[in-house]
C-alpha cells in the first residue's frame, strides 16, 4: 500500500469516526433537550469508548500531522469539514449536560431542605442535662457534584 492509499485510509477512518460520533451527540443533546436522560445513561458506555477512540486518534494526527499529508485533498476537506460540525456539536452538548447537571443538583438540594424541614426536633437532653438542639440522625449532602 502506498503512502497516499495508506493516508486516504487513515483520513477516511478518522473522518467516519468523527461523523458517528458527532451524529451520537446531537442524538444525546435531543434526549437532554426532550427530558430523556435515560435514553442517555443506557449508551453512556459506547459514548465513552467512541470519545476515547477520538481523542486518542485525533491527538496522534495532530503529532504526527505527516501522516495525513499524502490523502487526497478531498478526504482531508471532508475531515476538516466534519471536525467543524463535531465541534459545534460539542458545544451543544455541553451546554445540555450542564444545565442536566444542574436541574438534579436542584433536585437533590430540594428533596434535602423537605426532609429536614419535615424532622420534627429531638427530645433528648445532652450529657450535660440541657435540652439536645439537633436531630440525632444524620444527613449527608455534599455540595459539589
Amino acid at each position: 500500500m502506498s503512502d497516499a492509499e495508506l493516508a486516504g485510509a487513515r483520513v477516511r477512518q478518522l473522518l467516519d469516526l468523527t461523523r458517528r460520533l458527532t451524529e451520537r451527540l446531537a442524538a444525546e443533546t435531543r434526549a437532554f433537550q426532550e427530558g430523556r436522560p435515560q435514553e442517555v445513561a443506557k449508551g453512556l458506555a459506547e459514548t465513552q469508548e467512541m470519545a476515547n477512540l477520538y481523542r486518542r486518534d485525533s491527538a496522534h494526527v495532530k503529532a504526527n500531522p505527516a501522516l495525513l499529508a499524502d490523502a487526497p485533498s478531498a478526504d482531508r476537506s471532508a475531515l476538516i469539514e466534519a471536525t467543524r460540525a463535531f465541534d459545534a456539536v460539542l458545544a451543544r452538548h455541553a451546554g445540555a449536560v450542564e444545565a442536566a447537571r444542574r436541574i438534579s443538583e436542584g433536585l437533590v438540594r430540594a428533596i434535602v431542605h423537605e426532609v429536614a424541614a419535615a424532622r420534627t426536633p429531638a427530645a433528648a437532653y445532652a450529657a450535660d442535662g440541657r435540652a439536645a438542639m439537633g436531630d440525632g440522625r444524620a444527613v449527608a449532602f455534599n455540595r459539589k457534584a
